[in-house]
């Protein structure tokens, strides 16, 4: 059963304008660990950063919070298997509101272009 859809789009202009404004700030702000490693080994980073951007927007979009009530851009990390696919790891609120709403299976689908960025999650229960 599906239990959210969210969708998100970003301008890779707006997160090459705010890397510049903010600095390293920025990044680190909405990037984990993980996240940020990869993001400074990446050529191009504001394509990176709008992407995850883009899929955490898409999936607090689709858990229907926002970021609020102790969800937070560091709870989530966009992760890819093998075979390049990404996925999504929650912790802290994050994953207590996808528990609390039944959430076994998280799909997540990402794609740009050189001036956008655009995800979409699917919440299944």
């Amino acid at each position: 059963m599906i239990i959210g859809i969210g969708t998100d789009i970003v301008s890779v202009q707006r997160m090459r304008d705010s890397m510049e404004k903010m600095g390293a700030k920025f990044p680190k702000r909405l990037l984990t660990e993980p996240e940020y490693d990869e993001f400074v080994a990446k050529k191009n980073g504001p394509a990176f950063l709008a992407k995850r951007f883009a899929a955490k927007e898409a999936l607090v979009k689709a858990l229907g919070t926002g970021f609020a009530k102790g969800i937070t851009w560091k709870q989530i990390t966009v992760r890819n298997d093998d075979l390049g696919a990404p996925f999504l790891e929650l912790s802290g609120a994050t994953q207590e509101k996808a528990n609390a709403l039944g959430v076994t299976q998280i799909h997540l689908s990402l794609s740009d272009e050189q001036a956008q960025a655009v995800a979409f999650v699917i919440l299944e229960g």
